[in-house]
């Protein structure tokens, strides 16, 4: 059941709370204090929309948001759309272009959707930052400035891996901790939840809490997970699955993805019980496809229902099993002679021109028209018709040429 009431103390639900899916801690001690004392705890996890969907590398800390939740302490969902302006560069090598207000706003259409599918978003509190944010003065901007140096900003391994390779890094970069701090100000949170490329972001939150006479948070982080492609999970990459895939498309995206990833996934990903999980573990070896399934059916069925996920299993069989394309694969209509890789690069089928590449070269391509199956054998090939294709064993397109009017 989502979020009771009473503060539960557990001494083995708080060890897994703090030890499962958790890369580091920061305040441990004090917090683990707070959390066997009974007092409800405020539990911080902000997401800027720069994507219209949250990925499941999404899902690693909005669970453990729900881990809090289900242990009686109050859920504080922040979705950036103030922050999401600026775009935080901590996992990037180069700089994140600014979105505007329009773009943001479309992004976050259905965030609360989304993330009701994790978390009890009736018993959370959902917080616009640009609520506080867009009222800071320049004055007030300096202030929180004054807590942070710039050697402290440019040590960050990744600005300054650019900075010695003599590229841009500006100045509005350098502003996004101290928003993301001032949330946890504002909030006034226990603990703050992110992936462990947040780790300065929420290490700024402590300083600014301690500026403005707060009690610093507990830092949580979790790992980075990677993707369909073996590559960290990206919305900018299209190697993502998605929390609003159709039941069938993300059963198909979980049967193809690498069998390395599946025991992380189950781990960080669900909330199987973890001695079923190493008895999965075990099995991987002499039955990998079959523990792939179940982690398909354990994730449809999360994001999704039993019958969903019944379905998508079906048709990902018949698929599998028959080699062919299924009637249900995800359908996507093109203008004529629109290049193929840029199709798939944008529906997320394949995740770059490069994997594009090496999948023509491997003759993993085929295309299902009217009048012939092929190979695809030219990595510029443009749509000449309506059809079906598959890509390797498990990935699927059905391709609607629009006619011209």
């Amino acid at each position: 059941m989502f979020g009771r009431n009473k503060i539960i103390t557990d001494e083995a639900k708080i060890d897994e709370l703090l030890s499962r899916g958790v890369e580091k801690v920061v305040g441990i001690e004090d917090l683990k204090k707070k959390l066997f004392s009974g007092k409800q705890l405020r539990i911080k996890l902000g997401i800027d929309p720069t994507s219209p969907n949250l990925h499941l590398g999404r899902s690693i800390p909005l669970l453990k948001l729900r881990d809090f939740q289900e242990l009686g302490h109050k859920v504080v969902f922040i979705v950036g759309d103030f922050t999401g302006i600026i775009g935080d560069t901590s996992d990037k090598d180069a700089e994140r272009p600014m979105l505007n207000t329009k773009q943001i706003n479309e992004n976050l259409k259905t965030y609360k959707q989304q993330v009701s599918k994790v978390i009890d978003i009736k018993k959370a509190e959902i917080h616009f930052n640009s609520k506080w944010l867009k009222k800071l003065n320049f004055a007030q901007i300096g202030e929180l400035a004054q807590v942070f140096s710039i050697n402290q900003f440019i040590s960050r391994d990744n600005i300054a891996r650019r900075l010695k390779e003599g590229r841009r890094v500006s100045l509005h970069e350098t502003m996004y901790p101290l928003m993301q701090g001032f949330d946890s100000v504002a909030i006034k949170s226990d603990v703050e939840l992110g992936g462990s490329d947040q780790w300065f972001n929420m290490l700024a939150g402590r300083d600014l809490q301690k500026k403005f006479g707060q009690s610093e948070q507990a830092v949580v982080t979790g790992p980075i997970i990677n993707g369909l492609d073996g590559t960290k999970m990206s919305s900018s990459k299209g190697n993502t699955i998605n929390f609003l895939d159709v039941p069938a498309d993300m059963y198909g995206k979980i049967m193809s993805m690498h069998d390395d990833s599946v025991i992380e996934y189950f781990t960080l990903m669900t909330r199987m019980p973890m001695n079923e999980i190493a008895e999965l573990e075990k099995q991987m070896d002499a039955d990998p496809k079959g523990v792939k399934m179940r982690l398909a059916r354990e994730l449809v069925a999360m994001y999704h229902n039993s019958d969903d996920c019944e379905s998508a299993e079906e048709s990902w069989k018949s698929a599998f099993e028959a080699g062919g394309v299924p009637a249900n694969a995800k359908k996507v209509q093109v203008k004529l002679k629109m290049p193929l890789v840029d199709i798939l690069i944008k529906q997320g089928v394949v995740a770059s021109k490069t994997e594009f590449r090496r999948l023509v070269k491997d003759g993993a391509i085929k295309f299902y028209g009217k009048l012939e199956e092929r190979k695809i054998i030219d990595p510029e090939t443009l749509v000449s018709e309506s059809g079906d294709l598959k890509i390797g064993k498990k990935r699927f397109l059905k391709i609607i040429v629009k006619k011209e009017s």
